[in-house]
């Protein structure tokens, strides 16, 4: 997911962006999902992009790949009792053999999930289900005999004994969907299994993986990007304050162009590497939010949720991204499948006072381009070396200093199996600062989103009879940031400065900003 941005007061409901996860080998034997669509992906190249300037629309005449229609959400269910709305297809079975392996992981994660009450939970509900079938076998039974000729007092001590099941059977049913809601509620709390090589600890344990560039000497005294902003008039804090509140930000002049640009020049970029270009909804479900990890209810929300409805503001383009293909059977020749979209995002950043709040470093709203990966299980880890490949070298033409790390257990959100984060030098903040992340998710949100692939058969003769084809199989999801322009924006004016003032334009980014080569003073 990527970077910590930022609201204060609106009319929105703040709610918490908490996580909610399941194991990385979960697959449900206790829950029933919605039957699954099967859709049709057919992909086609896009040719080489041509440099376009602002947010124009892509060419017409570009051949674009055929993208599935998203699934409607379900109907929002009002005035029911409390409790999930959706289920995870968790393994449970898996859960109980692999104990110890989870037990642990929950540890090195410092998650509060309550493995025994989730093992204790489901011990309970296979009792219960056992006692409902040996019930219905018994009424089955019961239903077999009433069949034949019968004495009338035979017949009424059946019909007795047949309603006495039936009322037990009403309260054993009861029991089972009140303990399948509780355990659902309870292992959503369990996050992904863990890379065996993540370091293990805080986010101080981290490790670095590469180092890029130098941090560049200046001869002279340097301004951080809130005070170079306010010299070249590029920023309105004060009047965004006014209108919105606190943490918000009007753009101008000169940085209006540098946000386009650095838009579209993300998305050409990463269109050159196979990438499928999108728009996303930048207002979703608040289950699909849930389904990708994250808890839109609580306190310390990342979360803006509507109040009076189920939706939410996106504070990530991985959500909606992840919800495209959600509850579908994709083909196994369709993937990967490689998007790159292009939204605005909205965080609450509680919690947030504090650190390194100034300027346009956390904000309550900025624009991103995210990246994001559907691919087979087997293809996962390499697919997260080609996005933190592509960050890398994004970073690099723009002649930033930075370091990549692989992040500790105790930093990845509960939907990562591995994260690397990209942090680069900002001169101003005379520190480094996160710009970027990429993080693989293997089936965690595949699981809850309902995302599966069905494989090709490798055997030429196929097998008799109904089950000719081969069962699904999960989808594994990874996501990382090409481009989150108000950190970019920090970087680009703080180590791209000139003695009088003025600010250069990276080269590569001047034919997506109608050739500026400098930002300079408005007024002497």
């Amino acid at each position: 997911m990527g970077l910590h941005c930022c609201l204060t007061k609106t009319n929105f409901q703040t709610l918490k962006l908490a996580t909610i996860p399941c194991s990385s080998s979960f697959s449900s034997s206790v829950s029933l999902s919605p039957l699954p669509k099967v859709r049709t992906i057919t992909t086609i190249s896009f040719p080489t992009p041509r440099h376009f300037l602002f947010a124009r629309a892509f060419s017409s005449t570009a051949t674009q790949t055929t993208i599935p229609p998203a699934v409607s959400a379900p109907a929002k269910d009002s005035n029911k009792a409390v409790k999930p709305q959706w289920k995870a297809a968790i393994d449970f079975k898996w859960i109980r053999e692999n104990k110890e392996a989870v037990a642990t992981n929950i540890r090195i994660r410092n998650s509060n999930a309550n493995l025994e009450l989730v093992l204790e939970l489901y011990d309970k509900l296979l009792n219960v289900q056992k006692e409902v079938e040996r019930l219905r076998a018994e009424r089955n039974v019961v239903a077999s005999k009433m069949k034949g000729k019968l004495e009338p007092s035979e017949r009424q001590k059946l019909i007795e004994e047949g309603k006495n099941l039936k009322e037990g059977l009403v309260t054993l049913e009861e029991d089972l969907l009140k303990l399948t809601d509780e355990l659902q509620k309870e292992a959503q709390s369990i996050p992904n299994m863990t890379h065996p090589d993540v370091p293990v600890g805080g986010e101080d344990a981290s490790t670095l993986r590469k180092m890029v560039g130098e941090p560049r000497k200046f001869s002279f005294p340097i301004k951080d990007h809130a005070q170079l902003g306010k010299d070249l008039d590029l920023f309105d804090f004060d009047a965004a304050a006014e209108v919105s509140g606190s943490k918000f930000y009007y753009l101008k002049n000169e940085a209006v162009l540098l946000e386009m640009g650095l838009v579209n020049w993300a998305v050409s970029e990463v269109m050159k590497r196979g990438f499928t270009p999108l728009t996303t909804p930048e207002i979703v479900r608040s289950s699909v939010v849930e389904k990708c990890g994250f808890q839109p209810r609580g306190t310390n929300t990342q979360v803006y949720s509507i109040e009076g409805g189920d939706q939410c503001l996106i504070g990530t383009t991985e959500i909606p991204l992840g919800g495209i293909h959600m509850d579908s059977i994709l083909l196994e020749s369709s993937l990967p499948l490689k998007y790159v979209a292009f939204s605005h995002c909205f965080r609450t950043e509680a919690g947030a006072a504090g650190t390194a709040t100034r300027g346009l470093y956390r904000v309550h709203q900025f624009s991103k381009v995210e990246m994001f990966v559907l691919c087979r299980p087997e293809e996962s880890d390499s697919f997260h070396q080609e996005l933190i490949e592509i960050e890398e070298s994004l970073y690099s033409s723009l002649g930033l200093h930075f370091k990549t790390l692989d992040m500790a257990s105790e930093d990845l959100g509960a939907p990562a199996y591995r994260k690397f984060d990209v942090e680069a030098w900002m001169p101003g903040l005379e520190r480094y600062g996160e710009i970027s992340s990429a993080s693989n998710c293997t089936d965690y949100q595949s699981r809850r989103l309902g995302i599966r692939f069905r494989p090709e058969s490798s055997s030429s003769s196929p097998r008799k009879g109904k089950g000719n084809s081969a069962p699904t199989q999960f989808v594994h999801t990874l996501n990382a940031t090409a481009c989150a322009v108000p950190r970019m924006i920090i970087c680009l004016l703080e180590n791209y400065q000139q003695e009088d003032g003025s600010v250069i334009i990276p080269e590569i980014l001047r034919p997506f900003m109608g050739g500026l080569h400098v930002i300079s003073y408005k007024y002497k």
